[in-house]
C-alpha cells in the first residue's frame, strides 16, 4: 500500500511521517522551501533523516521531473569526490579511459544533495563555492566551463560554524551553502512520533518477511517512549526489525526489545521465571524484587564511578553511610568495581 493510504495526511510529507508540533513546523517550512531556488542547509544529528528531508525537498519542487542525485562526501577520498562530482576527460589521469560526466551534470536542471558536507577538503571546497557563484563546472583536465543549473541540498551532523572558526571550511562558501536552514528535531524531543514510527516500521518489516498484522503491547510502546534513541529513527527502524525478526508471534512485548531499552533490572526479573514468583506471597514477592533492584541499581552507579562510594552515594541522592549499608546488604564487592574484576568472595567495605 501506498504511504498515501496509511496515513492521515497531516501525519505525512512526502516520505516523511510525524504529528509533533516540531515535525509539522518542519512540514510546513519544507513546503516554503521547495517553491525556491535556494540552496538549503539540513542539519540534524545522525540518524535523524536527514536524506529524507532533502529528497521532501526536490519532490515537491518544480525540479521534481528532473534527477535527484545523492552522495556521502565523507565516504569518498578527495581525489575520488572530486571526480564523482565534476567528472572528468578522457586520458586525465590513469584509469581515466573516456570522458564522465560528474553528478553535477547527471543532476542538470534538478537536486544533488551533498551529505557530510562539514568533511569535504579546501579543494572541493573552492570548486564548489566556483559552482554556487557561476552555475559553472570544469571536468578534471577539461579547459571547458560547463553550464549546469542544480538545486546544492547539503548537509552536517557537525557545527558548520565552528569549522569557519577553526579555518577548516570556508565562511565564503558556508554562507551561500545556509541560505535555508532546516533543522530536523531528534527524536527524543518528539515523542508524540515514536507511536507513528513504530507502526509504520511494523508493516514494513512485517511485509517483508512476510510476517502480516504485527501489534505491540502497551508495556513495549510504553517502553520505546520512554527510551532517549540516541541513533534517532534509525535506531528506532533498527529495533524494530530486530523485533520482528526474531518475535515468535504476532505481538511484539517488551521482552522482545533489546536489553539496553530495558535495563538489566528487567532482565534479572525476567530470568527468575513466571512460576517462581507467582509461587510467593505478595510479602515476599516485593522483597524478592526490591533486592533484585538494589543489586541491580547500586552495581550500575558502582560500575559507573569505578567503585567511588562517595561519588555513588551523591549520584543516588542518598546519605554515605546509609549507602554503604545496601551495599553490604546486596553482598557486593567494591573491589569488583574498582579492579574490574568479577571478585565473588565477600568483602569488607571502609
Amino acid at each position: 500500500m501506498e504511504m498515501a493510504s496509511l496515513y492521515p495526511e497531516e501525519d505525512r510529507f512526502s516520505n516523511l511521517l510525524g504529528r509533533s508540533p516540531k515535525m509539522r513546523e518542519m512540514f510546513h517550512l519544507i513546503a516554503n522551501v521547495a517553491s525556491s531556488h535556494s540552496s538549503v542547509l539540513v542539519l540534524g544529528e545522525s540518524g535523524t533523516g536527514k536524506e529524507l528531508v532533502a529528497k521532501a525537498i526536490h519532490e515537491k519542487s518544480r525540479r521534481s521531473h528532473r534527477p535527484f542525485m545523492v552522495i556521502n562526501c565523507s565516504a569518498l577520498p578527495e581525489s575520488l569526490l572530486e571526480s564523482e562530482l565534476f567528472g572528468y576527460i578522457k586520458g586525465s589521469f590513469t584509469g581515466a579511459f573516456a570522458d564522465k560526466k560528474g553528478l553535477f551534470e547527471e543532476a542538470h536542471e534538478g537536486s544533488i544533495f551533498l551529505d557530510e558536507i562539514g568533511e569535504i577538503s579546501p579543494l572541493v571546497q573552492v570548486k564548489l563555492l566556483r559552482v554556487l557563484q557561476e552555475g559553472e563546472i570544469r571536468r578534471i583536465g577539461g579547459s571547458d566551463n560547463i553550464h549546469i543549473d542544480v538545486r546544492i541540498i547539503s548537509a552536517s551532523n557537525k557545527n558548520l560554524e565552528e569549522l569557519v572558526k577553526d579555518e577548516k571550511f570556508r565562511e565564503d562558501l558556508f554562507y551561500r551553502l545556509n541560505v535555508i536552514t532546516i533543522v530536523i528535531p531528534p527524536l527524543r524531543e518528539r515523542k508524540e512520533d515514536i507511536s507513528l514510527l513504530v507502526h509504520h516500521f511494523l508493516k514494513k518489516f512485517g511485509d517483508k518477511l512476510g510476517k502480516k498484522d504485527f501489534r505491540i503491547s502497551v508495556d513495549a510502546l510504553q517502553t520505546m517512549e520512554e527510551y532517549r534513541w540516541p541513533g534517532n529513527v534509525r535506531e528506532l527502524e533498527n529495533v524494530i526489525e530486530r523485533a520482528v525478526v526474531l518475535s515468535q508471534g504476532d505481538l511484539i512485548t517488551a521482552r522482545d526489545l533489546p536489553p539496553k531499552l530495558l535495563g538489566e533490572f528487567f532482565y534479572m526479573t525476567e530470568s527468575q521465571g513466571e512460576n517462581e514468583w507467582v509461587n510467593l506471597s505478595y510479602k515476599d514477592a516485593k522483597q524478592k524484587a526490591l533486592n533484585l533492584f538494589n543489586r541491580a541499581y547500586i552495581s550500575n552507579l558502582l560500575r559507573q564511578t569505578s567503585g567511588n562510594v562517595s561519588m555513588a552515594s551523591e549520584k543516588a541522592g542518598m546519605d554515605r553511610s546509609n549507602f554503604k549499608k545496601i551495599i553490604k546488604k546486596c553482598d557486593l564487592d567494591l573491589k569488583e568495581f574498582i579492579t574490574g574484576k568479577r571478585i565473588r568472595k565477600k568483602g569488607s567495605i571502609s
